[in-house]
């Protein structure tokens, strides 16, 4: 009983801290445009594939291999600003929502036609061999997860808090016309939360990788857990979207060791139906605007 209980701790922790990662960077282009970005699963996904080619086929080092994963990654992102933000401060919200699920496929059928259909994995870091705690299996990837993770979440709180560019984009989601009358370059603050938000699914991708596997067509289902966990924990609210991301974990973890694998996806997705239907604030996000115009949601 208790080691069925810690390897579903464990399993929730390394799967949380992946959806957490995928929802900050939800959340991080939310709180600086108002825009939801269905094409962030994707960076996740080039992050293991680019990982698969450069350290599991080329065999270059890590510390060559995830630099320049990074940078390639973090250049898609900066792009992706270039046709969906742009293009949309001068139109509808549901154009800007299509243009991102246009550039979630377009990424991910390019990815097929320079990779393959076929499931990819690299080398764990640390090896495969299970490490035992409490009658449970750890495999010491999902310690690389979470610790990443919590390094991370510690990054952004620092970069927010204390980076002269970090108050500027908290400056341009708070109010971006008054930003921009106290010099603030707005275009380039969005242009860094794109970028930003690239690498935060990049290194999601570089660690789930060799735990999960990853293909080209696995980022509008992460990209789904992310928004999903953000919503949870409050669009736009960094410390919500961590909770949310470990909070769909663990709902999931303990329905597949206690109930049934079968039901862990309808658990979760009957949880944020009704947090969008009752609480769509979340349990983080703002209680004082219920609702905004298409103004707003564009910037304009």
């Amino acid at each position: 009983m208790i080691a069925d209980f810690t390897q579903a701790t464990v399993s929730a922790l390394s799967v949380g801290s992946m959806y957490a990662l995928i929802a900050l960077g939800v959340t991080l282009i939310y709180a600086t445009t108002n825009i939801i970005n269905f094409a962030q699963g994707e960076f996740v996904m080039l992050g293991g594939m680019i990982m698969v080619t450069l350290y599991g086929e080329l065999n270059w080092p890590l510390y060559m291999a995830i630099p320049l994963t990074l940078v390639i990654t973090t250049l898609v992102g900066m792009a992706l600003m270039k046709v969906a933000y742009q293009p949309g401060r001068s139109t509808s919200l549901i154009t800007i929502l299509i243009i991102t699920i246009g550039a979630s496929m377009a990424i991910s059928g390019t990815a097929q036609h320079i990779w393959d259909a076929d499931i990819h994995r690299f080398p764990p870091f640390s090896g495969d061999a299970p490490i035992s705690f409490l009658g449970a299996a750890i495999v010491p990837q999902s310690l690389w997860i979470v610790g990443l993770t919590v390094v991370v979440v510690g990054a952004l709180v620092l970069f927010f808090q204390f980076s002269i560019y970090g108050k500027a984009m908290k400056a341009c989601s708070i109010d971006r016309g008054a930003a921009s009358m106290l010099g603030i370059r707005v275009s380039a603050m969005v242009m860094a939360s794109f970028g930003l938000s690239a690498a935060l699914g990049c290194v999601a991708g570089i660690v789930m990788t060799p735990m999960t596997m990853i293909d080209y067509s696995g980022g509008m289902l992460l990209a789904i857990k992310g928004f999903s966990a953000a919503m949870l924990g409050g669009m736009g609210s960094f410390v919500g979207a961590v909770i949310g991301g470990l909070l769909f974990a663990f709902l999931e973890a303990f329905t597949s060791a206690y109930i049934s694998s079968s039901y862990k996806e309808l658990v979760t997705f009957i949880v944020i139906i009704n947090v969008l239907l009752f609480m769509p604030r979340g349990l983080m996000g703002p209680r004082t605007v219920e609702g905004f115009d298409d103004d707003e949601v564009l910037g304009q």
